[in-house]
């Protein structure tokens, strides 16, 4: 295997993917940089964080069940009564009844139906945590395939113009020949519906890169300037396919959130059974009062009971709501089971697609040189007119359609790493060792997770 071809199977973009850049001068913009950008300003992940960060509110708002609730009742009015026929004649008296009162409510036992929802809230909690890292996995692999999406874009557009100045050069010699008497009117018009045809695919590239271009922005956030080739990252990942399906059932986030899915559900269970259970509860209240009977008087009272409530029938509707929670417990494992097929098949996939990736790269960079040979042999041979017109042709869209397969195949093969990498649940900021502060998923949590009031989230919105 020469030099060039053991280049090519390191996992580089090679010369022809960076020519664009390099015209461009000095290299602004790397893969790894790109996916910083993409990790700190793509609006859909961030999204995902704030989803999250609502999401630890479940807590603080459950536990609220152990705390206390109090208010607080104010009143005032006017009364007037009019007495006649009394001892005393006909009068009138005047009143201002007014008070205040304040009321204590403690919960004390619900039937274990306040422990056991800050239980599902926190499970909600870990979920949501990997479903935000999935996320995050799914932007890292976008990010990394519109970037080499416009570095292949853009060389496969740089080979078409090339080849639409080949043609044209191919038609004005055709077109001397045909003069001179050596071809024939029809190795002309080959020429020139080679040359349109050649012009179209330039068009269609330059729309492909535009596509792609944009959508770059859109998970980027930047415009693409100057890009430097990528690589692929084969080394970060399981050695056999074996041991990447193990990793990935081991260690993938869809797999761990469903499971904590599982641990919501059964627990809600718990929770709607306690429903069912007797509850014991406090209240206390205190209440000033004046102009109650008499203008002047003031009354105070204060009260503190226990009520136990012992539900006996509750008309069907809690034994209905607690079969159908266990009916979704049951969903929730059954996707769990789905959710591991589904990762093993995308690891497969993506293993196979890799493996495919390589053979192609060898296979297209030996057709490249063989289509080389063949086109500066034809058109030799077309010199002394052991060739035609259509033979030069011919060789030439056939090493321009191998160039093309290379640059893909090229292409194909860094994203389809990152793509095995998401499906055995390890890419991250970390494993590419991006240069960037990591979402700390618990920072959030911890801070809100036992606050008592307070309207302010913890960034002082």
């Amino acid at each position: 295997m020469n030099k060039a071809r053991k280049k090519l199977l390191g996992g580089v973009i090679v010369v022809s993917l960076s020519c664009w850049a390099q015209q461009q001068g000095a290299l602004a913009e790397t893969l790894e940089s790109a996916l910083v950008k993409a990790y700190g300003g793509n609006p859909t992940l961030n999204a995902q964080r704030a989803l999250l960060r609502a999401t630890d509110e479940n807590v603080p708002r459950a536990k609220s069940g152990y705390r206390p609730r109090v208010s607080a009742t104010g009143d005032v009015g006017a009364s007037t009564v009019t007495s006649r026929g009394t001892p005393g004649g006909t009068g009138s008296e005047d009143f201002l009844p007014r008070g205040a009162g304040v009321t204590l409510n403690q919960n004390i036992f619900d039937g274990f139906r306040t422990s056991n929802s800050v239980r599902a809230a926190e499970s909600q909690v870990f979920g949501q945590r990997e479903v935000l890292r999935n996320n995050e996995q799914n932007t890292l692999l976008d990010g990394v395939t519109a970037y080499m999406n416009v570095l292949r874009d853009t060389a496969t557009l740089n080979l078409q113009r090339n080849n639409v100045e080949v043609l044209q050069e191919q038609l004005r010699q055709t077109q001397d020949r045909f003069n001179v008497g050596e071809v024939t009117r029809t190795d002309v018009a080959q020429a020139e519906a080679r040359l349109a045809g050649a012009r179209s695919q330039e068009s269609l590239a330059q729309a492909n890169l535009k596509s792609s271009l944009a959508r770059y922005r859109q998970v980027i956030g930047v415009e693409p300037k100057q890009l430097a080739p990528g690589r692929s990252i084969e080394k970060a990942l399981p050695k056999t396919l074996p041991a990447a399906i193990e990793v990935s059932q081991a260690e993938h986030p869809a797999i761990h959130a469903a499971l904590h899915g599982v641990d919501a559900a059964e627990i809600q269970v718990k929770v709607v059974e306690g429903e069912l259970y007797p509850s014991l509860g406090l209240q206390a209240s205190a209440a000033q009062r004046y102009d109650v009977q008499t203008p002047g008087d003031e009354r105070t009272s204060a009260s503190i009971v226990a009520q136990l409530t012992i539900p006996i029938y509750e008309g069907g509707e809690v034994y209905a709501r607690t079969r159908q929670a266990k009916e979704t417990a049951g969903q929730r494992r059954l996707e769990v089971d789905v959710t591991r097929d589904q990762v093993r098949a995308a690891v497969v996939s993506a293993w196979g697609a890799l493996e495919a990736a390589k053979a192609q790269i060898t296979a297209a960079q030996a057709q490249v040189e063989a289509n080389e040979i063949a086109l500066n042999g034809v058109r030799e041979e077309a010199k002394v007119g052991q060739r035609t017109t259509l033979d030069v042709l011919n060789a030439q869209q056939e090493l321009l359609n191998s160039r093309v397969s290379l640059i893909s195949a090229q292409r194909d093969r860094v994203v389809n790493s990152y793509q095995l990498l998401a499906a055995v649940g390890r890419l991250s900021a970390r494993t590419l060792a991006l240069k960037v502060e990591e979402y700390d998923s618990k920072r959030h949590f911890e801070q809100v997770k036992d606050k008592w009031f307070g309207l302010q989230t913890p960034d002082g919105r």
